[in-house]
């Protein structure tokens, strides 16, 4: 096993760019069931190979929901921007969840060009997966048929818990972590040093702010009480809309008060949920990415079809300002009775310019 400092371990910051190394590298790394580490290599990273493209996060924790919810250590992971499993190779799944990157699978490079000092040689992982890995295995290790004839699928969510390990909520290391990796940084301060000063202060009070989020809601549920931010759903039985919205149709998110009251006593409409995270998006236009009808259940590996399909939207995932800031941007997921369609008219100025802009391109 490699040291720490060798160039299996890069110490990747968000916004470093990197090239994905080569399918027969990568399969070098992994063993016989496609996975480095525990850490599943799946069928849709294949097409990513020999790519370069920039960390968008470094992932030295993740939420997980096989077990309940709780955030999990994870160790030498990045996330790529932009790089969201498409579900080719598990059965059209539609969540687009963002895709896990081990460091051995990456070299550092500037401005998008491979350092030469880091093309390293492919035999300081061979120790790890001794080649034993096969393209034909990485397909084969996404699914499978259990004893009742069911399609069983296995990703990256599904096996969530084999690649992470537990970490205590007051362990304050993570928070350290996500300062020093660059995740909190707002991408917006220049090259002075009062300005990098000012996004550093402005990071410090985002974790701060989780800190406290984090802590006034554990004593919460402890005494149940009412969590922040509140949301309280009253009914017993919840409505459903159907407006058929399709992808890139311009939406309006409904008001808090709207969606409150189209859901349950557990915040739910016809069973999803109306996360706290979702409600920074309330008031907003956006545009419609795709309708979801079918998704993979973390739980079980079972493809679910949703009754209902919903609604997901360009850019809208999970900032998990609630969720002691995960990095996982996880899609959120709309009913149709959250939303309202939108004209270009209500786009603020600058974007309507940027539309009409885009349709004169087109």
């Amino acid at each position: 096993m490699p040291e720490r400092t060798g160039a299996r371990f890069l110490n990747l910051r968000a916004g470093e760019w990197v090239e994905v190394r080569s399918r027969e590298e990568i399969l070098e790394t992994l063993d016989e069931h496609s996975r480095l580490e525990n850490l599943p290599f799946m069928p849709e990273m294949l097409q990513y190979c020999g790519k370069k493209l920039r960390v968008s996060k470094r992932a030295d924790k993740t939420c997980q929901y096989v077990v309940g919810w709780s955030i999990r250590r994870m160790k030498d992971s990045v996330l790529l921007e932009g790089v969201r499993c498409d579900g080719t190779g598990h059965g059209g799944c539609e969540a687009g969840c963002l895709i896990f990157w081990k460091e051995a699978w990456l070299k550092r490079a500037e401005n998008e060009i491979v350092s030469p000092e880091n093309l390293w040689q492919t035999g300081a992982v061979l120790a790890e997966g001794r080649g034993q890995c096969t393209v034909d295995k990485i397909l084969a290790a996404s699914q499978a048929t259990n004893s009742e004839g069911e399609q069983i699928y296995s990703c990256q969510a599904t096996d969530v818990y084999k690649f992470t390990s537990y970490m205590r909520m007051w362990d304050p290391r993570q928070y350290v972590r996500d300062l020093r990796s660059g995740n909190l940084a707002s991408g917006l301060a220049g090259h002075s040093r009062a300005q990098r000063a000012l996004d550093m202060v402005l990071s410090i009070l985002r974790v701060l702010s989780a800190i406290i989020v984090s802590l006034f809601n554990e004593v919460q549920t402890r005494r149940h009480g009412v969590l922040y931010p509140f949301i309280a759903g009253k009914l017993e039985k919840t409505p459903i809309e159907m407006l058929d919205l399709q992808p890139g149709e311009l939406v309006q998110v409904r008001s808090k008060e709207e969606i409150m009251a189209t859901l349950d006593r557990q915040n739910r409409n016809r069973g999803l949920l109306f996360d706290f995270e979702m409600l920074t998006y309330c008031g907003g236009i956006y545009r419609v990415l795709r309708r979801v009808h079918r998704i993979i259940d973390d739980k079980t590996g079972k493809m679910m079809i949703m009754k209902f399909p919903c609604i997901v939207l360009e850019g809208v995932v999970c900032q998990s300002d609630y969720h002691r800031l995960c990095p996982r941007a996880i899609y959120s997921y709309w009913r149709e009775s959250w939303l309202m369609r939108a004209s270009p008219k209500s786009l603020p100025p600058t974007q309507q310019e940027r539309e009409v802009g885009s349709c004169q391109r087109d």
